[in-house]
């Protein structure tokens, strides 16, 4: 059972949808001993980070995704609220990922929306996915570049396109908009 945690953020059922396309079976959650005792557990997010983590620390999620086990996977909003400080709203992540999320530079269009090639891909969430393929993107703020970087993307400079941790991964595009690639590197997650 894939638990995908359930908050004030956005998207969680088009995540939802992309994994029971791939054969899996989801809930959409905010029960602690469900979130705990799934295989793994999906953060998405869409949604403003300051409003975000209050809900969070309210319900106490703050505390229960950091002290997970299993495989999680953050995406977005997700990825970056597990990084440490965002500057959108001066707001405290979870510290999970060392790094911290900035604002982008306005030297283009901000958010960075659309498709967006990434390079430097590490397994095992890039297995069988090629540097040639774009990935769906939509965000005003990046990770930036740390030792938990997986994938690396450039618009207007380079970011975090994706981290890991031990058992934390992050994506900050979309993977379940993100056509047959997108569904490829949840496959590689679910087979974590």
């Amino acid at each position: 059972m894939i638990a995908i945690i359930k908050y004030n953020g956005g998207n969680v059922n088009s995540v939802q949808n992309a994994i029971e396309r791939l054969g899996a079976n989801s809930i959409i959650t905010d029960d602690f001993e469900l979130i705990k005792n799934a295989d793994k557990v999906i953060f998405p997010g869409v949604g403003e980070a300051s409003s975000t983590m209050k809900v969070l620390r309210e319900k106490g999620l703050d505390q229960l995704i950091p002290s997970l086990k299993q495989p999680v996977l953050g995406i977005c909003l997700g990825m970056q609220l597990m990084c440490k400080n965002n500057e959108e709203g001066n707001t405290i992540g979870m510290g999970i990922f060392d790094c911290d999320v900035r604002r982008f530079p306005p030297l283009d269009l901000v958010p960075h929306m659309g498709w967006n090639t990434v390079s430097e891909l590490k397994e095992p969430l890039f297995s069988e996915i090629s540097e040639e393929y774009d990935l769906y993107f939509v965000h005003s703020f990046y990770c930036e570049l740390s030792e938990s970087t997986t994938s690396v993307c450039d618009y207007i400079l380079p970011f975090s396109a994706s981290l890991q941790k031990d058992n934390f991964f992050a994506t900050q595009f979309h993977p379940e908009k993100s056509g047959e690639f997108g569904n490829q590197l949840l496959k590689n997650f679910l087979k974590i």
